[in-house]
């Protein structure tokens, strides 16, 4: 059994790692401190079980277990947070998720979830061996086969007739993202994921990977007309997730798979220099990323909670995420968290059994006096004078 453990917080995921590898010693356990990591282990590694954050760098952990459904339709998913709200939970159910665990888990309550997943695992072991493994090679086989035919390379003595006569008609699908020097296994999933699950939707279709920076897909469809929209919905989702430039295209429709390595080199060379960047459509993701942030901010106020801190998360530029940041809220980053952190003060001061340097630890300040300094001057009045005054008033 192997287990994927996707949390940002150290201490969580060497908790849960530690407990889960003492009750199952022989279990390949992995830990993730970001959605980007947790990409890369379900590229690379054969995964049974998952358990994921919900606010995670990079993407909210639910569309990340959204998105993963495609391509990894058997792992088993358990969401861990700090938030106890019913419309979480209801969302995770929604997607399949086997159970919701709230922080700070209990270890009973933790074996007792992955027990019961155990279970199940060895269960669809079971089935695999009756049949859906050998669908599963087949389809990689499929995928290995066309992945080196698109590329132009020899693909041996293997007879690809039946694949021909199953493609008597098709469009292929091409996106590409820009070249970056670091790790982009996130990029590469969602463009993998999203691709493959709209063309699924539209008709008979298939993902290959090429390169790092461009995959290929290809679908048989069933309208002519589908396939400028389809390009128009790729877009339009990975515009959604994407924090790289990319391009979409499409070509066809094709009825000769001896031209396809032409087409391919074609459809490279349309997209070379019409990366997406700047203009509206970037603004538009940059903003939706903001909303992303804001998530973040919310649910870590209490910790240090630094400008290039924040725009790492999101993987944005400090400087440009402190202009979107300013455009989507109308505040200055550091006004808008010392806002939300007063917000939360006021709050905490009704409570007459609360001491101002508990206070002050719940929101992040370690120092009283310079809570009280930052409350007067955003407020007008110490935190007494406004403890007192709510008191006076009630």
């Amino acid at each position: 059994m192997n287990i994927l453990i996707a949390d940002d917080e150290h201490t969580i995921r060497q908790g849960i790692g530690r407990t889960l590898h003492q009750a199952w010693p022989d279990s390949r356990i992995y830990a993730a401190a970001s959605t980007e990591e947790a990409a890369g282990i379900l590229t690379e590694h054969p995964v049974d079980i998952v358990l994921t954050d919900i606010l995670m760098p990079g993407m909210d952990g639910l569309e990340f277990m959204r998105i993963s459904k495609r391509k990894h339709p058997h792992l088993q998913w358990v969401v861990i947070s700090a938030h106890s709200e019913f419309q979480y939970a209801q969302k995770a159910v929604r997607l399949g998720a086997k159970d919701y665990l709230l922080k700070p888990i209990g270890k009973k309550k933790l074996l007792e979830c992955v027990e019961t997943l155990a279970g199940e695992v060895q269960a669809e072991s079971e089935r695999m061996k009756e049949g859906k493994l050998l669908k599963s090679s087949l389809g990689y086989l499929r995928e290995a086969v066309f992945q080196r035919y698109a590329l132009g390379l020899d693909t041996g003595k293997l007879d690809i007739r039946p694949f021909v006569e199953n493609y008597p008609q098709f469009h292929l699908f091409m996106v590409g993202m820009e070249a970056v020097q670091r790790k982009n296994h996130l990029e590469h999933f969602i463009v993998e994921n999203v691709l493959s699950e709209l063309l699924d939707t539209a008709g008979h279709g298939f993902v290959v990977s090429l390169d790092r920076y461009s995959l290929l897909g290809i679908a048989r469809l069933q309208d002519e007309s589908e396939a400028s929209r389809l390009v128009g919905q790729v877009k339009e989702h990975l515009r959604r997730y994407l924090k790289l430039p990319f391009q979409a295209a499409v070509s066809g429709p094709h009825h000769d798979f001896a031209g396809i390595p032409d087409a391919v080199a074609a459809l490279r060379s349309s997209l070379e220099g019409s990366l997406v960047s700047g203009g509206d459509e970037s603004l538009k993701e940059g903003i939706h990323t903001v909303d992303v942030a804001l998530q973040y901010i919310r649910a870590h106020y209490t910790e240090d909670l630094s400008l290039e801190g924040v725009a790492s998360v999101v993987f944005l530029n400090p400087v440009y995420f402190s202009q979107l940041f300013k455009q989507k809220t109308g505040q200055g980053y550091k006004d808008y968290v010392i806002s939300l952190r007063m917000e939360q003060a006021k709050k905490l001061l009704l409570d007459p059994q609360l001491k101002l340097a508990d206070i002050a630890d719940r929101i992040g300040y370690h120092d009283v006096r310079h809570f009280t300094q930052v409350f007067r001057r955003k407020c007008g009045m110490t935190p007494t004078e406004y403890r007192l005054g709510m008191k006076a008033g009630g």
